[in-house]
Parts: C-alpha cells; sequence; structure tokens
C-alpha cells in the first residue's frame, strides 16, 4: 500500500487563556488556497482513503480533497501534533530566536515532544502502522503535521534528529508499506503544487 502523508496547510496564531483549552487554529486565508490547490493535485493519484489528525488545520486542510473526491475523512486522535495540550500555537514563520517556543527547544530539544519523545514516536508510529495493516492494497491520504512526519521519518530512516526533515506547507511525503514490516521512502517533502503559495 501507498501512504501519501501531508503536511497541514498554513494555519493562522492563537492563543487561549483563562482555561479555554489548548490551541487548536484555524488555517489562515493563505492557508485555504494552498489547502484547495492540494486538492486539486490530489485529485490525480489515485487516492482511495482519507485520514486526518484530529486538530483543525489538519482537518481544515483535508476537507477541499474530501469534497472534491467524495471520500470521508476518518479521523485519528494520534495523528494530532506533539504540542496539541499547549494554550498556544505560532507558525514558525512568525517566530524569532526570543519567542518561548525557539527558547525552550534550545534549552532542551525533548521540550517539544511533550517531554516524552519515545511516547509521542510510539503513539504516531502505531498510528500508520494501523493505517497500513487495515487498508492493505489502498492508496490512502494522511493529513497530519510536520513533527509528527518528522519524527516518523527519522524511525524510517534511523537518523538521530527527529526535526532534521520537516515538510513544508502541504508537503507530501510517499512511503509505500506492507503489514511484512518492509518500509520505502519514495518521497520527501514534494511541494511543486503548492510553491506559488508558499513565502
Amino acid at each position: 500500500m501507498e501512504l501519501l502523508i501531508i503536511r497541514h496547510a498554513r494555519p493562522v496564531a492563537e492563543t487561549r487563556s483563562g482555561g479555554k483549552g489548548s490551541a487548536d487554529p484555524p488555517l489562515s486565508p493563505i492557508g485555504i488556497k494552498q489547502a484547495e490547490a492540494t486538492a486539486e493535485f490530489l485529485k490525480s493519484q489515485g487516492i482511495q482513503h482519507v485520514v486526518s489528525s484530529t486538530m483543525t488545520r489538519a482537518i481544515q486542510t483535508a476537507e477541499p480533497f474530501s469534497i472534491l473526491s467524495g471520500l470521508k475523512i476518518e479521523m485519528i486522535d494520534d495523528l494530532k501534533e506533539a504540542d496539541f495540550d499547549r494554550n498556544s500555537y505560532t507558525p514558525v514563520e512568525e517566530m524569532d530566536l526570543d519567542h518561548p517556543f525557539i527558547k525552550e527547544y534550545l534549552e532542551n530539544p525533548e521540550s517539544i515532544f511533550g517531554g516524552d519523545l519515545e511516547g509521542f514516536r510510539k503513539r504516531t508510529t502505531n498510528a500508520f502502522n494501523y493505517l497500513i495493516e487495515e487498508y492493505k492494497g489502498s492508496i490512502v491520504a494522511v493529513f497530519c503535521h510536520g513533527m509528527v512526519m518528522g519524527v516518523y521519518l527519522q524511525s524510517l530512516l534511523g537518523h538521530d534528529n527527529p526535526v532534521a526533515l520537516q515538510p513544508d506547507y502541504c508537503g507530501i511525503t510517499r512511503v509505500t508499506a506492507s503489514s511484512s514490516g518492509l518500509r520505502s521512502i519514495r518521497s520527501i517533502n514534494e511541494t511543486g503544487h503548492v510553491r506559488h503559495l508558499l513565502d
């Protein structure tokens, strides 16, 4: 089977205070255009199933393709981002070296994974393994997040840095897989379909 793993489009920044829960921002205007361009590209890829993280920015990225293809979105909570429980989210393009998230990462890189990189790796890898087992022989589009993709690729490649392979917005990574355990990375971070919308 083949996984087309797609990072969400660009969201807005969001901060929730006063016990209003975790930040879960929607797409920005440019992000909506990125999602629409991605849907147009994906319609020729033979996709049979659509899967998304339960976070708003991933769902909204999947929706244009779901509408275009008529395929229902399957939500998988284990594909949510490592920092899903933070009360603020800022797109990396809007951060500088003084941003609290950057400072925290520089002091303790594992902090961005909730302090539990191995736990994050296990839950996300289990989610992909479920898809590989459940949809044998199929092509599945998976809309998720940068750190989910980066850590999964790190696991497949066996390298040391979980943030070395970070996709662009709507970047597509292709992995072919079988229930026997064989995994083959066919491409990483395809962005030709949205290159004109990335800044």
